[in-house]
C-alpha cells in the first residue's frame, strides 16, 4: 500500500524541533516499518496563529495551488493508495487531503485529530469546518489519547475511531539506566510562551519550596523565551541549576540517564513525548494530571500526577521522589519496564498495521 502523508502543522523536515515534528516522523517510520510505501506528499504549512481571515486568504490560495500540482503528478504518475493526515486542529486544519482524496477516490485516514467547540466561538469556525469534515470523511481517525476520541466523537458522532498510545523509538533507550536513579531533577522543554513557559512558572514556584533539600536540576532546551525563562528561577540559587541549551535528539537518552526525576508540570501538553523519553530511561516522572499526560504516565505505578494547578501538591510530590529512594528506584524500573514492553515504535507499526488494514477492508 502507497500511503501519502502529510502534516499541516509541521512538515517531518520542518528545520525547528518540536514534539509535533518528531511525531510526524516517528508515524513515519512505523508506517515503513509496517511494510507501508510512503511518501510525504506535501511540505505545505497550513499554520495560522490567529483567526484572521487575510492570512487564511493566503494560506487557500497556496493550497489550491498545491492541490493542483498534486493532480497533475498523480494524473501523469501513479496515484497513492491512502491519504494519511497527521494532527488537523483548528490552527493547522488538513487543506489538502479531503478534496483529493475524493477526487481520486481513495480513503482519507486521520491521526491526532482534535475539536475544540468553543473555538467556534472565538473565531476559528471556518477552519473548524474543515476539520468536521475532515474527520467525518475519514476511513478511521486514529486517537492518541481519550480525551481527544471524547471531543470528536461529541462532535462528529458518524466518524469512525481507533486508538493507538503515544509512543516513541525506544532503540537509543536500550542500553540500559542506573539501578539506583539519583535525587537529581531533569526537564525537557522549549523555551516559548504559552503552556511551556506556564509549565516552567509552576516548576519554579514549586522548587522554591524544596530550598531545604539537596537536588540540582538540569534542563535541556532553548527558545525566544530563554531569559524570561531562566528570570523565574531568579529564588533558586544558580550552582541548583545547569542550563543545557539546545540538544541534538540522538543526545537526549544519554543526559536523561544522568538524571533520576522528570520533573515537567505539564501544562497543557497533548501527551508528551519527552514524559516516555524520560521513562525509557528509567527516570520517573512528576506532572499534573491534565490533558493528555495520563495518557503516558501511569499515577503510583512510574510516576505521581498531581491536581492541575496545584503548586503545593506538585512540590510535596517531587519532595516524596526526593526523599525516598526504595521509591523512586521502584518508579523509575516500573517507568522504562511500561515504555519498552508497551510504547515502543514496534508496539506501534504493529497497531499501526492492524489499523489501516482493517479501514481498508
Amino acid at each position: 500500500m502507497r500511503i501519502a502523508f502529510y502534516a499541516p502543522l509541521k512538515a517531518p523536515d520542518h528545520p525547528v524541533p518540536s514534539g509535533d515534528r518528531q511525531m510526524a516522523r516517528l508515524i513515519m517510520k512505523a508506517l515503513g516499518q509496517a511494510g507501508f510505501e510512503v511518501d510525504l506528499a506535501s511540505g505545505l504549512r497550513a499554520f495560522t496563529p490567529d483567526p484572521a481571515p487575510e492570512a487564511f486568504a493566503v494560506l487557500l490560495d497556496a493550497a489550491e495551488a498545491e492541490k493542483a500540482r498534486l493532480r497533475q503528478a498523480w494524473q501523469d504518475g501513479q496515484r497513492p493508495d491512502l491519504w494519511f493526515t497527521y494532527h488537523p486542529y483548528y490552527k493547522a486544519p488538513d487543506l489538502l487531503g479531503p478534496e483529493l482524496a475524493r477526487h481520486f477516490d481513495i480513503p482519507y485516514v486521520t491521526a491526532e485529530a482534535s475539536y475544540a467547540p468553543k473555538r467556534d466561538r472565538q473565531g476559528w469556525a471556518q477552519r473548524q469546518a474543515l476539520i468536521r469534515d475532515a474527520v467525518g470523511l475519514a476511513r478511521i481517525n486514529i486517537c492518541f489519547t481519550e480525551r481527544d476520541r471524547a471531543g470528536l466523537e461529541k462532535s462528529v458522532p458518524e466518524a469512525r475511531f481507533a486508538a493507538l498510545p503515544p509512543f516513541i523509538d525506544t532503540q537509543a533507550y536500550g542500553d540500559g539506566c542506573a539501578a539506583a536513579p539519583p535525587a537529581h531533577l531533569m526537564a525537557v522543554a522549549m523555551m516559548r510562551k504559552g503552556d511551556k513557559f506556564a509549565s516552567f512558572t509552576m516548576l519554579a514556584e514549586a522548587l522554591g519550596l524544596l530550598l531545604d533539600l539537596p537536588w540540582r536540576l538540569t534542563i535541556l532546551g532553548d527558545g525566544p523565551m530563554r531569559a524570561e525563562t531562566m528570570a523565574l528561577f531568579d529564588r533558586i540559587p544558580s550552582d541548583r541549576l545547569d542550563w543545557r541549551g539546545e540538544f541534538r535528539p540522538e543526545a537526549v537518552p544519554q543526559c536523561l540517564r544522568q538524571g533520576g526525576i522528570y520533573a515537567w508540570p505539564g501544562t497543557g501538553e497533548a501527551y508528551g513525548l519527552a514524559y516516555l523519553e524520560a521513562q525509557a530511561s528509567g527516570l520517573p516522572v512528576v506532572a499534573q494530571s491534565t490533558a493528555g499526560v495520563p495518557a503516558v504516565v501511569r499515577d503510583g505505578v512510574t510516576g505521581i500526577l498531581t491536581p492541575e494547578g496545584d503548586v503545593a501538591a506538585y512540590a510535596a510530590a517531587v519532595r516524596v521522589l526526593l526523599t525516598d529512594d526504595a521509591r523512586r528506584a521502584a518508579y523509575g524500573r516500573a517507568a522504562r519496564d511500561f515504555v519498552l514492553a508497551e510504547r515502543s515504535l514496534t508496539k506501534a507499526s504493529e497497531r499501526l498495521a492492524a489499523i489501516l488494514n482493517e479501514a481498508m477492508t
